[in-house]
């Protein structure tokens, strides 16, 4: 029989630090308290062991989170954002930089970052998705947080590899 690894859902003894975007801030609020919600209920005490990052946009988010992981204080980062598209290609750039930026963060520092961006044509499709009818993708970005997080402990653990 193969061994097993696998995330638990226990944010228990967790560290985890949130970067947010302030701009569409009516949705990243709603897609925060999602996250909020959700480390709170899976065990993390959201008082020591969460940590909320505010920055601009969404094009700052990878910049945040890359200076987070320097600190190596955190188990996982979770980045929420939404970006709108408009009439103009700035949507293309600024989904395209900010997703490629949280990947190069997350190779490069060996440290979960969950994409908790929406990317969507319309304000009411992310309001749907933060915290609507179609969930809360705070809330998704936050639990895969929990799950990478224990998964990486599991990894990094000595007797995992014997």
């Amino acid at each position: 029989m193969p061994r097993v690894f696998e995330g638990g859902v226990s944010g228990e003894g967790k560290k985890f630090a949130i970067v947010v975007s302030q701009f569409n801030q009516t949705i990243t609020h709603r897609l925060l308290d999602g996250a909020v919600e959700c480390f709170q209920r899976h065990g993390s005490n959201i008082d020591q062991d969460v940590d909320v990052f505010y920055c601009p946009g969404a094009f700052e988010i990878p910049e945040v989170a890359a200076k987070i992981t320097l600190t190596n204080a955190y188990d996982a980062v979770v980045c929420l954002g939404a970006i709108i598209r408009g009439e103009t290609p700035h949507f293309e750039y600024i989904a395209r930089e900010c997703a490629r930026g949280v990947s190069v963060v997350a190779r490069e520092r060996n440290i979960p970052l969950l994409f908790g961006v929406l990317t969507t044509d319309t304000f009411e499709q992310a309001m749907e998705r933060a915290g609507g009818s179609v969930g809360n993708k705070g809330w998704d970005a936050a639990l895969s947080a929990i799950t990478m997080a224990n998964l990486y402990a599991q990894l990094n653990n000595k007797s995992t590899r014997n």
